[in-house]
């Protein structure tokens, strides 16, 4: 990234109290960002942005996305030139229990985040988080392209397949590439694989899930042993999407579009073995399979093609597992620490590989 290019602008960033916002914040900040969030209250005091103090750094702005007058009130308010919008209801799991809230907070939230860069002349740039479940997964260990076709077996996926239509279609309708002299604005969506990290405290996830056992001195629990994913450090994709941002504002007919930042092959590996791997940096703990027949379907096999990102923008990965985890539990295991400098000490740490 260039060295200057954050420098004073204003960034507004939806879901900033999230685990993978949070991380954000801290990396914007570092390049001297002017940044506003928008999002509700953290879950917990030991969530990433509680600990961190980020609410003492930035315009914190408290609000539901799905409150599209407020919204928009904040739009307004912060005037931003760049957009990343990460707020939404994040889980596989909650999605069964909860199919209404994550269509709506998915869905419409991320409509009317497009309606405010639609309606504020400022911006420039958005870019638009999903995730790799947005690919119809047809459970085999070929990695899905941008090209291939949008689908989901449960809500939540489902949700972010409707999520990428509803991007493309707005691309399509008011911001197309080749009309950009006419509307000044560019959008992309963007599609990570299964993020770690410090400061992730969400339920049904691998890390936090061992993290609070092994403080318990409880066997962790695996619900699904099998299950293989794109493992990634939350750096990895954030990287990705910061120089996605700057390439798109300065060359907006090249980089307007859909965009995977995935993990090596080599970085494909099942749940348990991420498991093992914590347990192993931690220092002590033990295993437990968790499988049940009759559990709710989750994606079995899932992996991302990330050629795109390699030879058109000139992003790679640079942290195998091993070293994802072990910057993982360092988090876990410095939380007393000061957290704002711990993520500082590791987002420098990735910028120098």
């Amino acid at each position: 990234m260039e060295k200057d290019f954050w420098r004073g602008k204003r960034v507004l960033v939806t879901g900033h109290t999230g685990f993978k916002g949070s991380w954000l914040v801290i990396w914007l900040l570092s390049m001297g960002a002017e940044v506003t969030g928008y999002a509700l209250e953290p879950k917990t005091e030991r969530d990433n942005f509680a600990a961190a103090r980020l609410s003492e750094r930035i315009k914190d702005i408290r609000g539901d996305i799905r409150d599209r007058e407020r919204l928009q009130t904040a739009f307004r308010e912060c005037q931003p030139e760049i957009v990343f919008h990460l707020a939404a209801q994040p889980l596989v799991l909650t999605s069964y229990e909860e199919p209404y809230e994550t269509y709506e907070v998915n869905v419409m939230g991320t409509l009317n985040v497009l309606e405010a860069v639609r309606f504020t002349e400022s911006v420039r740039t958005a870019v638009m988080i999903t995730t790799d479940k947005c690919y119809e997964n047809r459970e085999t260990m070929e990695g899905y392209k941008e090209t291939d076709p949008f689908g989901g077996y449960d809500p939540y996926s489902a949700s972010k397949a409707c999520d990428e239509i509803l991007i493309a279609s707005y691309r399509n309708s008011f911001f197309p590439p080749e009309k950009y002299e006419e509307h000044q604005k560019a959008v992309a969506s963007v599609r990570a694989g299964n993020v770690i990290g410090g400061g992730d405290w969400a339920e049904n996830r691998i890390i936090p899930d061992c993290i609070r056992a092994l403080e318990k001195g409880e066997p962790v629990l695996i619900r699904n042993r099998y299950a293989i994913r794109p493992w990634q450090h939350v750096l990895e994709p954030l990287g990705g999407y910061l120089f996605l941002a700057e390439q798109l504002y300065k060359n907006p007919q090249a980089y307007s579009g859909g965009w995977n930042f995935g993990p090596e092959s080599d970085a494909v590996w099942t749940v348990w073995d991420v498991a093992e791997c914590v347990v192993q940096n931690y220092g002590k703990g033990s295993l437990k399979d968790g499988t049940q027949a009759d559990a709710k379907h989750e994606a079995g096999k899932l992996l991302l093609n990330i050629d795109k990102a390699k030879t058109q923008l000139g992003w790679k990965p640079k942290l195998d597992i091993p070293t994802a985890v072990r910057w993982t539990v360092e988090w876990y295991k410095s939380e007393l620490c000061d957290t704002f400098e711990v993520c500082e000490r590791q987002i420098r740490k990735y910028r120098e590989l």
